[in-house]
């Protein structure tokens, strides 16, 4: 079984850091950062999933500023669970994703 726990690790930190982030510091650019990285992982795992590409992968929606740590956490955990499940999943796709939450996590709270 592929070892994703460097990804959930990653991904719960950023979440963590959200949650904690103050309003204005969401609003200036942290929460649409989160969201387009719970975006992205989404996707992922919904391809991962769904292997016969027949279903285009659903955008998760914008919930707020408040609620894009979760949807990060949310998100991550899926990846997770779909890269572990994946027969095709390889660690470099596990570092690429940690590598993915290491730039957003950069960008939104630098």
């Amino acid at each position: 079984m592929l070892d994703t726990s460097p990804l959930t690790d990653a991904v719960e930190r950023f979440a963590d850091r959200l949650r904690a982030a103050p309003q204005s510091r969401l609003q200036r650019g942290a929460a649409a950062d989160g969201l387009a990285l719970a975006r992205e992982l989404a996707v992922r795992a919904q391809r991962l999933e769904g292997a016969d590409g027949a279903v285009a992968p659903r955008e998760m929606p914008d919930e707020g500023v408040f609620v894009v740590g979760d949807q990060v956490a949310v998100a991550g955990a899926d990846l997770a669970e779909a890269l572990r499940n994946a027969g095709t999943a390889s660690p470099g796709m596990v570092d690429e994703a940690v590598r993915l939450v290491a730039e957003a996590e950069r960008r939104a709270l630098a």
